[in-house]
């Protein structure tokens, strides 16, 4: 639930720094100085001393956040290539088996809020891996270092992250999560649904009823951003995220995601059920959206499809959330295949890359067939050697040479 993290390829310029006591490119004053002077800021919050000292008193700024802030993404992805590496099938393993210990968790959740099981599913898959990420060091890291560095020093946001510090200060008063408990991505955004501190404030839930709202427990994080959906998302019961759609003879005009229509109307326009046979929801509105042109996937997207967009401003991002949701829960991959895309590999071919990748020298992290950053930068150098341009892309291409010893 983070609204400062990334669209699907966001640009922006490097920002140098210069070692790790490197100071932010706008700070005014020395760090120590602004956590002085910003003290005040926290009193007119109603944040005491005492727990204003607590936080700050050991605190150093985690410079290397900025150049996360604004670095290029490292590798690029085809749409294609985004939706198979994290609609993989380790991904996929691991949230059946999520999916079958919390059964009786998703039924309450889609009676107490109206939100189904396969946007949650696929949201908490998406951002924690089904809780695989929660902890990880590669991936989460203590949240207050991070805050007070974006804000003290970056200049484009720096209101926000004031804000945001405030806040994670706010959920240390109330006593729901200790400083040195609070571990979250680069940008603050915490637990299994990966909550900033704001969202923690106004949108927690204290699903588990231990007396506070935490996105470290599953039935609160779960809970939190169902409400999130309908609070901030206008999700609305009872309503699937969309549908996959044929649109042939239908001008490609249309499917520019910006008009709403009825179901029905599209109809009228030759828009049919990919599959074949009969659309549920006549009468609800939607719109038309081919992200890759109308020779690949299209589909007719409803409110609840945005719901989800606002957790990150991406089409891609919400796809990807919508369709792992469906195919944990055993909906199957798209009628119409992406044009230049190719299957994903297999979890065993995966492990495959990584122990070939590992032999060659490329650390990928662990064999386990999840695909991270490791791996990703594993292959990429591999790709380098091969004399092809990086993408970091674990594809067939990339088996075939190394099963040659290339």
């Amino acid at each position: 639930m983070h609204q400062t993290r990334r669209a699907f390829l966001i640009g922006a310029g490097a920002l140098a720094l210069a070692g790790e006591g490197a100071a932010a490119q706008s700070a005014k004053q020395p760090f120590e100085a602004w956590v002085v002077q910003f003290r005040a800021r926290a009193r007119a919050r109603g944040i005491t001393d005492a727990v204003y000292d607590r936080v700050t008193g050991n605190l150093r700024p985690d410079t290397s956040v900025y150049a996360k802030e604004r670095a290029q993404p490292e590798f690029r992805e085809e749409l294609w290539q985004y939706l198979n590496r994290r609609i993989s099938e380790w991904r996929l393993n691991t949230g059946r088996a999520a999916t079958q210990q919390n059964a009786a968790l998703l039924k309450r959740l889609r009676h107490d809020f109206g939100v189904e099981p396969d946007v949650l599913l696929g949201l908490w898959g998406m951002e924690s891996a089904f809780g695989e990420l929660v902890t990880d060091p590669d991936h989460m890291k203590p949240v207050f270092p991070s805050l007070a560095a974006l804000a003290w020093g970056e200049p484009r946001r720096r209101k926000y992250w004031e804000t945001e510090f405030l806040n994670g200060l706010a959920v240390v008063q109330r006593g729901w999560a200790n400083p040195d408990e609070m571990l979250g991505s680069w940008a603050g955004a915490m637990g299994h649904t990966q909550w900033m501190p704001e969202v923690w404030l106004n949108l927690g839930v204290d699903y588990d009823g231990d007396g506070k709202p935490s996105p470290y427990s599953v039935p609160d994080a779960l809970a939190g951003s169902a409400r999130y959906l309908i609070k901030r998302g206008s999700y609305q019961r009872g309503l699937p995220w969309g549908f996959e759609v044929a649109m042939a003879g239908v001008p490609e005009k249309y499917a520019d995601a910006r008009s709403w229509r009825t179901v029905e109307d599209w109809a009228k326009l030759g828009v049919k059920p990919a599959g074949g046979g009969r659309f549920d929801v006549p009468k609800a509105r939607t719109r038309l959206w081919a992200p890759v042109g109308t020779d690949g996937p299209c589909f007719l997207l409803t409110q609840n499809f945005y719901a989800v967009r606002s957790y990150n401003p991406s089409m891609n991002y919400a796809l990807a959330v919508c369709h792992l949701g469906d195919r944990v829960l055993g909906g199957a991959p798209f009628v119409t295949p992406f044009p230049g895309g190719e299957r994903p590999l297999t979890l065993v071919e995966i492990q495959e890359v990584q122990r070939r990748l590992t032999r060659a020298g490329l650390d990928t992290g662990g064999t386990d067939g999840r695909v991270g950053n490791m791996t990703m930068r594993a292959v990429a150098n591999f790709q380098r050697r091969m004399g092809v341009e990086p993408d970091g892309y674990a594809g067939l291409d990339v088996l075939a040479a190394l099963r040659g010893g290339r």
